[in-house]
């Protein structure tokens, strides 16, 4: 029986999604080459002008009010004409809103920059822009494309994960940028497919355990188990305390894990195992030890296995999937893969894909029984 929920919603997500698609790729179309050409190359600037309003913290300052470009320096402790010039910009991009000359306020699209905020994105702009990740892009790419290698290794001399584990403040910024993914996604994966038939989330690489709470607090019969570095899940409950959770965080437990080295057993068949983009940052054989590890630990019991990620359409695959996947390719030994690739790992790993079901956002879940 299909884990499906809301396939007429999902259809109609997934058509606005190409209208989407067309629409980005609209500009060229009506740009003269050339300029178009010139728009990209310089996008970068975008970027790194979004990345300081983000450091300086300027829509959580602006709040729900209007300040003068010298008010906002003033409280920054910046220069006035320099903190005019780059909101000049970021309005002109959309992001604030210049209410009159020198004066700006935050808009729709500067709202999501403010700490606090439900769909918070602001760790997730620092991350994507701190040196740790930006200088591989700089310093390495072409380097990589050439001649293979992981350019934030080249960089940085170890892999990712290993980095996180001895740089506390940029283990802390990735961590707090993961736990925004959701601002990303929506809600989409609690209300598409079917937890209620469930009893317990055993959410491995769940960081502080975002989604299983999304999940449990719509289903008051769901208990979770969240599994993560010990650095990640050790001030976990009380992060949520802090941010005011209640009674759906007495269901959830901890636990620390490496999923290269195993996993939490099942206990029944009422058990969904969740690993939600943990894999992409893989290469194939990181996957099929972590997979095989979950196999192991849900097979006896005969608990299912719930993979979300990214599934990469086989031809023509859109700006957004192929931005994520090169990412992967910057910064890790992992991609994005297609469904014939999932396909491939997973049977590599003692699984049999059951179904895949669709979401109304950029992800899949695929459902997966220990053979």
């Amino acid at each position: 029986m299909t884990l499906q929920k809301n396939a007429g919603a999902v259809r109609r997500f997934a058509k606005l999604a190409r209208f989407g698609a067309w629409l980005q790729n609209l500009p060229n179309r009506i740009v003269p080459p050339p300029f178009r050409l010139m728009q990209i190359s310089a996008a970068y600037w975008q970027s790194r002008a979004l990345y300081v309003a983000a450091r300086l913290n300027i829509a959580t300052l602006l709040g729900d009010g209007e300040l003068t470009a010298e008010e906002i320096a003033v409280r920054l402790h910046a220069q006035p004409d320099a903190t005019h010039r780059l909101l000049r910009m970021l309005a002109a991009m959309g992001v604030f809103e210049e209410c009159a000359p020198h004066r700006f306020r935050n808009n729709k699209l500067s709202q999501p920059l403010r700490e606090g905020h439900a769909q918070s994105v602001r760790a997730m702009i620092l991350m994507h822009n701190s040196p740790e990740i930006s200088r591989p892009w700089f310093e390495q790419l072409e380097q990589a494309v050439r001649d293979g290698g992981v350019p934030f290794e080249r960089v940085h001399g170890e892999e990712l994960y290993r980095y996180l584990d001895t740089h506390p403040e940029f283990d802390a910024l990735f961590a707090s940028a993961m736990d925004s993914v959701e601002a990303l996604t929506g809600d989409s994966f609690t209300t598409d497919f079917d937890w209620a038939r469930f009893d317990r989330i055993i959410d491995v690489g769940g960081s502080k355990g975002a989604k299983s709470l999304a999940i449990i607090k719509r289903h008051p019969h769901l208990r979770a188990l969240v599994a993560d570095r010990e650095q990640v899940i050790s001030g976990a409950e009380r992060f949520w305390q802090q941010q005011g959770e209640g009674e759906a965080l007495q269901r959830m437990r901890y636990q620390a894990c490496d999923v290269l080295q195993s996993a939490p057993g099942a206990q029944s068949d009422k058990d969904v195992y969740l690993l939600s983009a943990v894999l992409h940052g893989f290469d194939d054989g990181t996957c099929v030890t972590a997979l095989r590890n979950v196999a192991v630990a849900a097979k006896e019991a005969g608990a299912t296995i719930a993979v979300m990620e990214m599934v990469m359409p086989e031809r023509q695959a859109d700006a957004a999937s192929t931005a994520f996947d090169m990412q992967m390719f910057v910064n890790t030994r992992g991609r994005e893969r297609t469904l014939a690739e999932w396909r491939r790992v997973f049977d590599m790993s003692g699984l049999q894909l059951k179904e895949a079901v669709q979401l109304q956002t950029f992800g899949k879940i695929l459902v997966a029984q220990a053979i």
